[in-house]
């Protein structure tokens, strides 16, 4: 009688096939989760927008403004010292580009005010789609601003979809 050790080839086989099998399933979902968390600073970013823009109006009643007049600084912009905005600012975590759509203190009107452009493919959303945040005035209240989030394409909203319900 023979004392054998080891793995016949079979089992061997056998095993790789079920790693085979996990590696399939679990290699996209794990992409997938990357790409929610590098699109995760997108809703928080815009929201402290919106919340700097909402106490500029309040104390100004009747205007907007820019991020520099605001105090808002987007993930990864710069501003100089005379409040212009030098570049538009990109994320080094999330390779995400954010840019201000309001060119100085202006009366409360429909223009974009904020708006974030993902400069890598992000799962099923391609390179270069925005996330934007419209400014408009109430027509039934001074200084009262609305805000519509839009995001450029549904395959990307699946990566944040909490942007849609920022008011």
């Amino acid at each position: 009688m023979q004392n054998k050790k080891g793995f016949t080839l079979i089992e061997l086989m056998v095993v790789v096939v079920i790693i085979g099998i996990l590696a399939a399933v679990a290699v996209p979902k794990l992409f997938g989760m990357i790409a929610k968390s590098k699109a995760s600073e997108v809703g928080p970013a815009a929201g402290s927008y919106v919340k700097l823009q909402n106490a500029f109006v309040a104390e100004k009643g009747d205007s907007i403004g820019t991020w520099f007049s605001i105090g808002y600084v987007g993930p990864g912009t710069t501003t100089s010292g005379t409040g212009t905005i030098t570049a538009p600012g990109v994320s080094v975590s999330t390779n995400f580009t954010y840019t201000d759509g309001i060119t100085g203190v202006i009366a409360i009107a429909s223009t974009t005010g904020w708006t974030a452009t993902n400069n890598a493919k992000l799962n099923e959303c391609d390179k270069g789609k925005t996330w934007e945040m419209a400014l408009a005035g109430s027509s039934t209240a001074a200084g009262e601003v609305t805000y519509t989030p839009t995001v450029a394409e549904p395959k990307c909203l699946v990566l944040t979809p909490s942007f849609a319900n920022i008011k």
